[in-house]
């Protein structure tokens, strides 16, 4: 189970939030024993872009392997 403060990956395109699959999120909350998840979205900046409730498949962990990558947001 992800817990709070871990970074996790989206899975899905949020276009509503101007998110997209592949951003990286910090969850501040965890609903039911890791059913859900609300998870903060930052700028590379440090800026809070938006907080949003997921379901845990559509988000996964962060995986140590991998590196960020900077996109533009709308």
């Amino acid at each position: 189970m992800i817990r709070e403060h871990e970074r996790v990956v989206l899975t899905v395109d949020f276009p509503e939030h101007g998110l997209k699959a592949g951003d990286v999120g910090v969850v501040v909350m965890v609903h039911g024993e890791g059913a859900g998840y609300e998870v903060e979205i930052f700028a590379l900046d440090g800026h809070t872009l938006d907080v949003i409730t997921v379901e845990a498949h559509q988000v996964r962990p962060v995986d140590a392997a991998e590196v960020m990558h900077a996109r533009r947001i709308a």
